[in-house]
Order: structure tokens, then C-alpha cells, then sequence
């Protein structure tokens, strides 16, 4: 008897996404446009949580801490797969409904940049509403410090860095979303997504819209200048934490960066179905 948690197989699993992606893709413009704002919306509450866990982590080893901050940004990706709203860096798996004649080039790049900037106003959204609440000022300023610290480091990378760890954010982030399809419950997806998403925040890897978030939100946290904050910063360099800083130095090479991590996966998803559809043919004839 087949028992009732079983997976997709990789052969169910592969036509589940194509058929969510070409969804998504020839969805109405207006349904784009809100499953996107919600999207972004969705991941800055990832790292609204990630914040949260990080509040007086500093007294615990840096590697069980990393973990704990994965482990709870995972939430803002299992929202979006949950809900079936767009993201961007899922997204980009559609370069292999190109890849196989699915869609046009011009129809993808179109989806991107509707998905992409509709993420950047659904984290804004958030960015505004968690700025006003006072949520930096918790914990005597240290929740507001995990932001600006956290931001700062991110914009330190080289080009190239920014861009690698793209790379290795979307690859999991994608694996991730991959192994979320397989599942045949929401507590499957929800579990199978974990891993990959804590493995990436963990490491450090660099996500485009997560980053919609937390950077701007850590810019308007150091224009604000509160000085329980920026105590609690414990004399943090934010010289580098500027607007130039978050687009070049990691807005635009992530992007990069999550664009090329999706190709790896996409691509191996276009070989290997049009390697079972030549093995399924060899049989047949």
C-alpha cells in the first residue's frame, strides 16, 4: 500500500512546476502584480523573524545561532509557496519554459520585471509599516542593531562576492521550491523547504528581495539616528550603509547573482526532461 506521505516523484514533481510556472507567467497583469506584492511582502516578514532570533544571540555559538536565524526565515518562503504567491527568485526557474519552447523570451523578461518590482514594493510596504511601529526600539535598541548590522555587512561584499553568493542563494532557494512541489502536503512543502532555505540564510548567501527589506530598513534606521539604536550598535561602522552602497554594491550584482543560481537549476531541469522524453521515446520504438 502506497503510504499517504509519499512524494511526488521527480517525473510528477517536474510537470507540477511547469504547469505553476506557465500559470504564473499568463496570469492577468492585476493578479501579477498583487501575488508579487505580496511576495516581497511575505519575505521581509522572513526576516522580521530572523531579527527577532537574533536579539541576544551574540552569547551563543555563531554557528547554532546562524542556523536558528535560517530555520526561522524559512517562514517568509513557506508563506509564498503556501499561497501561491510570485516571487522573483522562483520566478527565474521559467528560463526553462524558454529553454523548451514554452513561452517566449519576451514573455519571461516581462513576467521578471512586473514580479521583480512589484516585490520591491511589497517589501517597502513592510519597510514603512515595521519603521513605524517602533519594533527597532525593542530590547533596548538591539532589535534595530540586529537590522543595521546585519545591513552593513551586507553591502561590504565585492562585486564578484555579491554576485557568488547570488548565485548560491538561488540555487538553493529554487532546490528548495523544487523540493516544496514534491510535496502533497502543506506540512511536506513546508518541512522539504526548510532545510535549503536555513542552509542559504546560514551561510550568508545573498537574496535579492529578502534585501528589499532589510537594507532600505536599515537605511531609514540610521536617517533616524535614535540613539538607543545606535548604542546598541556598539560603535558599528554604517559609513558604507548608503543607497549607492545597497543598489551597486548588492542590489544589482544579487540580482545577477539569483538570475544566474536559477539557470543552474533551470537548465538541469530542461536536460533531464528532454533526456526522459528521449528515453521514454527509445522505449516506444
Amino acid at each position: 500500500m502506497t503510504s499517504s506521505v509519499a512524494a511526488l516523484s521527480g517525473a510528477e514533481t517536474f510537470d507540477a512546476v511547469k504547469k505553476a510556472m506557465l500559470h504564473k507567467v499568463h496570469s492577468p497583469f492585476p493578479t501579477v502584480v498583487i501575488s508579487a506584492m505580496y511576495a516581497g511582502l511575505m519575505i521581509g516578514l522572513g526576516f522580521v523573524f530572523y531579527t527577532t532570533s537574533q536579539v541576544g544571540a551574540s552569547g551563543m555559538p555563531t554557528g547554532p545561532a546562524k542556523v536558528l536565524g535560517g530555520v526561522v526565515f524559512s517562514v517568509g518562503l513557506a508563506l509564498v509557496i503556501v499561497t501561491g504567491a510570485d516571487l522573483f527568485t522562483s520566478a527565474c526557474l521559467t528560463q526553462f519554459l524558454v529553454a523548451e519552447g514554452d513561452i517566449s523570451l519576451s514573455q519571461m523578461v516581462k513576467h521578471w520585471l512586473t514580479v521583480y518590482f512589484c516585490n520591491m514594493l511589497g517589501a517597502a510596504l513592510l519597510v514603512c509599516i515595521i519603521f513605524v511601529s517602533g519594533s527597532a526600539k525593542g530590547s533596548h535598541g538591539a532589535w534595530g542593531a540586529v537590522v543595521l548590522s546585519t545591513a552593513a555587512h551586507k553591502v561590504e561584499h565585492s562585486f564578484s562576492e555579491a554576485v557568488a553568493l547570488g548565485i548560491m542563494c538561488n540555487l538553493m532557494v529554487c532546490l528548495a521550491v523544487w523540493m516544496a512541489f514534491a510535496g502533497r502536503t502543506v506540512v511536506d512543502k513546508i518541512v522539504g523547504l526548510t532545510a535549503p532555505v536555513a542552509l542559504f540564510v546560514a551561510s550568508g548567501f545573498e537574496h535579492s528581495v529578502a534585501n528589499m527589506y532589510m537594507i532600505p530598513l536599515a537605511l531609514l534606521l540610521k536617517h533616524q539616528d535614535n540613539p538607543e539604536v545606535i548604542s546598541a550598535t556598539n560603535g558599528l561602522d554604517l559609513s558604507g550603509l548608503t543607497m549607492s552602497g545597497y543598489v551597486v554594491d548588492n542590489l544589482i550584482p544579487v540580482t545577477i547573482g539569483n538570475i544566474l543560481g536559477a539557470s543552474l537549476v533551470a537548465l538541469g531541469m530542461a536536460l533531464w526532461h528532454r533526456d526522459r522524453a528521449t528515453r521514454k521515446g527509445s522505449v516506444h520504438t
